[in-house]
């Protein structure tokens, strides 16, 4: 059962520290999504999400997934 337990505490550090990076990233004004998934899956880079200065000018976005194509209707 120790197992066990270590992998519930790891999976609500996780789900914390995804939680935390996202409103971190959000204050910053970084792309919260990628800083999420970051965060998720690597807990500790949530120090350095606050050591990152604040990024000025507008939020980086994720190019959408069809932006690439030509819809020549």
């Amino acid at each position: 059962m120790d197992f066990l337990r270590g992998i519930v505490i790891w999976g609500g550090i996780a789900l914390a520290s995804g939680i935390a990076g996202g409103v971190l990233a959000g204050v910053k004004n970084r792309d919260y999504s990628a800083w999420i998934a970051w965060c998720f899956i690597l807990p500790p880079l949530v120090l350095v999400l606050l050591v990152v200065p604040k990024n000025q000018g507008p939020r980086p976005r994720q190019p959408r997934l069809d932006a690439d194509e030509n819809h020549g209707f």
